[in-house]
């Protein structure tokens, strides 16, 4: 395992903490001595996790949270600030991506629907986790503290892919809203990554429900060899860990042999 001794004592929160890059990055950082706040909607898959992570040594607070409700993000805020005080790495890892083109007749941008569930968890679920944790990072950082945010996006903010507009969109929006968050924090000292992840194996794919995209989708996982939940954490880990002058502001990263 790589190691990244200045990692040690950070207190990060991480978001989609339950599966894929959120809960690997969150094994990650506390090996290297991070204490973590693991949030996301299902509190048993937490929980396991909490455990795994603090029956090795390391710390680990599980926070079930629902980004897509203000009140879930504020109690999760407060329990945070409870248990470890002030938070200095904020990873908004929550995502789902719930492809379909925009002809399908049913009515996707009802409040239940898939286009507001993406818009609501990717964008404004993120938003609601910077406004909850903002002040952290800016008083870290006055400190004398190293202080981030990593925003993971994707791929699909950049490359146009059949059926999937309304969740590239959305990604599109996370990774412009990282950029300008730059022009606001940068000055403050807090760094704001922005990572766009290509083909990845991870339980995201799992929304994927229109038949035409799955079997398209699956069809890529056998043609290329994917990146791995834990390569994004890696890239996390090492992004973190740099002297605090140093903003890696935005990392693309494939599979080599995807276009």
């Amino acid at each position: 395992m790589s190691h990244y001794p200045a990692l040690a004592d950070r207190t990060a929160v991480i978001t989609g903490a339950a599966s894929g890059m959120g809960e690997a990055t969150a094994r990650l950082l506390a090996a290297n001595g991070a204490r973590v706040a693991l949030l996301a909607r299902r509190a048993d898959r937490l929980d396991a996790l909490a455990a795994a992570i603090t029956g090795v040594g390391g710390r680990a607070l599980a926070v079930p949270v629902d980004v897509t409700d203000q009140r879930s993000v504020d109690r999760a805020a407060a329990a945070v600030h409870r248990a470890w005080g002030q938070v200095d790495l904020v990873v908004n890892a929550a995502g789902v991506m719930l492809p379909n083109p925009v002809a399908v007749a049913h009515p996707r941008a009802e409040p239940d629907g898939d286009w507001a569930r993406m818009i609501d968890t990717n964008l404004t679920g993120a938003l609601r986790v910077i406004h909850a944790f903002r002040a952290d990072l800016v008083a870290a950082a006055a400190g004398g503290r190293t202080a981030d945010l990593v925003n993971v996006s994707s791929i699909g903010a950049h490359v146009p892919f059949p059926g999937y507009a309304v969740y590239g969109a959305t990604k599109a929006a996370l990774s412009h809203l990282s950029a300008v968050l730059r022009t606001e924090f940068g000055p403050l000292d807090v760094r704001v990554t922005n990572v766009e992840p290509g083909l990845t194996d991870t339980e995201l794919a799992d929304g994927v429900a229109n038949p035409e995209l799955a079997d398209q989708l699956a069809g890529m996982f056998e043609a290329i060899e994917s990146l791995t939940a834990e390569d994004i954490a890696d890239l996390i880990a090492w992004t973190t860990s740099r002297r605090p002058a140093v903003n890696l502001r935005q990392a693309i990263v494939l599979p080599t042999r995807q276009a």
